[in-house]
């Protein structure tokens, strides 16, 4: 779907990605994992057109970056309009396309609901808790049915409780959906619970330093997930040493 070839981004002095090769298929949720600084957030912008190389190239299989709407992006912080509905924040990516409100009224229910978010389409951001908000964000990138789906540590602020729910719920949205997702995460059970790929990135500057098959069709309770924790733990302390 998407390829960095020998990708290296620097800001000032600061190397943040040196030399990156990733190829990231069609239908794959891919983890990104490292430490604070290793460069996960610039690689997802790359990926997203909002930041380009020093070096190497980001190219697409179709010969061409995704028209608008085809990519969608769900940040740390939920990053809605407070003034507007959860119906009217979802909507936004399409009235910036410039679609009618009455003709993407059936798209954006069928993203609050797929969300959960049924009875809920009228309530502003402050009357929502930071699980509901997290929601609405997501709502509002799969709103236009996105190919690329990248996810910047979107549940890191949230309560173990509701993070483990909106895991789920993200996962079981992959399985049916046809969006590739890329899901930037400093969290090792996360990783091991959510993706179909791991890579595991070296701090500063940021490199690939390993990936890991992942299985995503596994519980928390399954012993095969305890095994799959602790390869990632093992190459994780391999690049990082205590």
């Amino acid at each position: 779907m998407v390829r960095l070839e020998r990708v290296s981004r620097r800001f000032g002095d600061v190397t943040a990605l040196d030399q990156i090769d990733l190829a990231v298929g069609q239908h794959e949720f891919v983890a990104l994992l490292g430490p604070s600084g290793c460069g996960k957030s610039t690689l997802l912008r790359l990926l997203a057109g909002l930041d380009a190389p020093d070096l190497g190239q980001v190219s697409w299989a179709a010969g061409q970056a995704p028209a608008a709407g085809d990519i969608g992006y769900v940040f740390q912080d939920a990053t809605l309009l407070p003034w507007a509905s959860a119906a009217e924040n979802v909507y936004l990516p399409l009235r910036l396309r410039g679609i009618d409100r009455q003709q993407s009224a059936p798209d954006v229910k069928r993203a609050l609901a797929r969300l959960g978010l049924q009875g809920f389409e009228n309530a502003k951001p402050r009357a929502l808790s930071g699980g509901m908000r997290m929601r609405v964000s997501i709502a509002r990138a799969l709103v236009s049915r996105p190919q690329l789906l990248l996810m910047d540590e979107p549940f890191a602020a949230l309560d173990e409780f509701t993070r483990h729910r909106l895991q789920e719920d993200l996962r079981g949205l992959w399985r049916e959906g046809a969006s590739t997702i890329v899901f930037v995460t400093h969290s090792i059970y996360e990783a091991a619970f959510l993706a179909s790929r791991i890579l595991v990135m070296t701090p500063r500057p940021g490199r690939l330093a390993g990936e890991i098959k992942g299985d995503n069709s596994l519980s928390r309770t399954d012993p095969a997930y305890a095994s799959l924790v602790s390869e990632i733990t093992d190459m994780l302390h391999a690049v990082m040493p205590l």
